[in-house]
């Protein structure tokens, strides 16, 4: 009866909620992937991918833990992440940076229809703090973009050329990440 009247004092919609938790899964993933993403690199002897993809596969999991902390603070419960299958063999560096790119357009169109759910059922509280997912996904998307475009100007055809498009990556991971997380209990 406890349980029932707390879920009753929530604001929450049960269909934000479960939005909510599967964005909370996709997190998971996203920092799976970019773990397996830079052990690969890594193995590959791309340092400044690896490290920039360490960094990331970090910020995923900072992600989740941000969704799944909001869904308990409001009254909801969230939901562990199953472990899904992950790839861990690439064909290139660009292929990496590939997948990357279209997994975070796949994170990307999930926010936005948590945003449009929140909207529709004036959840106006999760629509607030689903903001700050917004702009964080234009920006990775961004990133994802402008690490893509470096294998295009620099060309991957040589070793030379994979080892500058590295340092490039190395290099805006250190200039284009954004590694103020904001308060997690937001």
């Amino acid at each position: 009866m406890g349980n029932e009247r707390k879920r009753l004092q929530t604001s929450l919609n049960s269909e934000v909620e479960r939005m909510l938790n599967q964005q909370v899964q996709l997190e998971d993933q996203s920092s799976q992937y970019y773990l397996s993403f830079a052990s690969w690199c890594e193995r590959e002897g791309y340092v400044k991918a690896a490290e920039f993809l360490y960094e990331h596969a970090e910020e995923e999991r900072q992600h989740m833990l941000k969704f799944f902390k909001y869904i308990n603070a409001v009254g909801g419960h969230a939901l562990a992440a199953e472990i899904t299958a992950v790839p861990h063999e690439f064909d290139s560096l660009r292929q990496v940076f590939e997948l990357v790119l279209e997994h975070e357009v796949k994170v990307t169109k999930a926010i936005n229809e948590i945003v449009d759910c929140c909207f529709q059922s004036k959840d106006f509280s999760t629509f607030q703090f689903l903001q700050w997912f917004v702009a964080e996904q234009r920006e990775e998307e961004e990133t994802a973009r402008t690490i893509l475009d470096a294998f295009d100007l620099i060309g991957e055809d040589s070793p030379q050329g994979l080892w500058l498009i590295d340092q490039e990556i190395g290099r805006i991971g250190a200039e284009g990440v954004d590694s103020d997380m904001g308060d997690i209990n937001q």
